[in-house]
């Protein structure tokens, strides 16, 4: 089975820029930012044995795809021909393609994550991340703090100023979901970021979190009867924060909150 053939069957696009969820013509850069992001969604340190297998289906899948747009004269010969040559060393090698990405993605520390997060708050980066969360998701705040880069409870009623502003110059629609949303949902969102925030601080100290530690080695170093909820926030603060913004390469997700 081909590269296409197998996109088709794992993502339900035969496009290789539509897995990674970028246009053509994009930089190496939004190629590269696309597959970090793409692959963090099915990376197997992140899911369930139940879903281990298919998962590590879909990360090869998606390391083969970035393989072949990362290469100048691979991705001519898609762009020009909508074909990719099966026969090339980049795909016809034997590669573990958990250690390819481990070579491409340094190691996330939480002083990377703070460091990103002083960066991104109030650049065009952030701001033009709010408009796209706020249009997907027409207005409904519990969506747009949740997917917002580094977005925590206290961020709140300055990401509402953004998005007034923006309503206000017609630059976004109005939605009623936000305009006339409930103080009851207000709290009850304000309640779990601070319970998750707690729950977060407590995580770090038990598991004695150094701002230069790798986040993705405290994965792997946790206690294994530790509940779930912990295993899972440590794995999604790496998928929300990431390396480094988009002025220095990279930019990745990281939360917080479970999701």
């Amino acid at each position: 089975m081909g590269l296409l053939e197998e996109c088709r069957e794992a993502f339900g696009a035969g496009d290789l820029y539509q897995v990674l969820g970028v246009a053509r013509g994009v930089s190496a850069g939004e190629i590269r930012r696309g597959y970090h992001k793409a692959s963090l969604r099915v990376h197997p340190d992140r899911a369930d044995p139940a879903d281990k297998e298919r998962a590590t289906r879909h990360f090869q899948i998606l390391g083969k795809v970035y393989a072949v747009l990362s290469d100048q004269e691979l991705r001519n010969l898609y762009d020009q021909q909508g074909i990719v040559d099966e026969e090339s060393t980049v795909l016809s090698q034997d590669r573990n393609w958990e250690e390819y990405w481990k070579l491409i993605f340094k190691e996330v520390t939480l002083k990377d994550i703070e460091d990103f997060k002083k960066q991104y708050n109030d650049s065009t980066e952030e701001v033009e991340d709010i408009k796209t969360a706020y249009k997907k998701y027409k207005g409904d705040m519990d969506q747009i703090m949740d997917k917002v880069l580094c977005a925590d409870y206290t961020d709140e009623p300055r990401i509402r100023t953004i998005i007034q502003q923006a309503i206000d110059l017609g630059e976004l629609p109005f939605y009623k979901a936000f305009a006339k949303e409930s103080k009851q949902k207000m709290n009850a969102r304000k309640r779990r970021a601070e319970k998750e925030a707690k729950e977060a601080e407590k995580a770090r100290e038990e598991l004695g979190v150094d701002k230069d530690d790798d986040v993705r080695a405290l994965i792997q170093r946790r206690n294994e009867n530790r509940k779930k909820e912990m295993d899972d926030f440590l794995a999604q603060m790496e998928a929300k924060y990431g390396n480094s913004s988009k002025k220095g390469g990279k930019k990745t997700a990281a939360k917080k909150r479970s999701k």
